[in-house]
């Protein structure tokens, strides 16, 4: 190892520290992007099978009341 001056270990060592401070917050803030994304993902999901249910209801209300008119005649 090679020696160096005093001020510079601390320069160094202070780099160091920031550094490793700045992969650590580098990592919470892709995790928190990753888990929203995925909550994205995950109510964009639902509000597409919600709105399927939903038309589909509609499709079945129309369809009975279509049946019970042409049985009134």
């Amino acid at each position: 190892m090679t020696q160096y001056s005093k001020p510079r270990e601390q320069a160094e060592s202070a780099f160091t520290k920031v550094q490793s401070q700045l992969m650590a917050r580098n990592r919470v803030i892709e995790e928190i992007d990753t888990m929203a994304q995925a909550r994205e993902d995950k109510t964009s999901r639902l509000k597409n099978a919600r709105l399927a249910r939903e038309a589909d209801d509609r499709t079945r209300a129309t369809a009975a009341l279509k049946s019970k008119r042409a049985i009134k005649p």
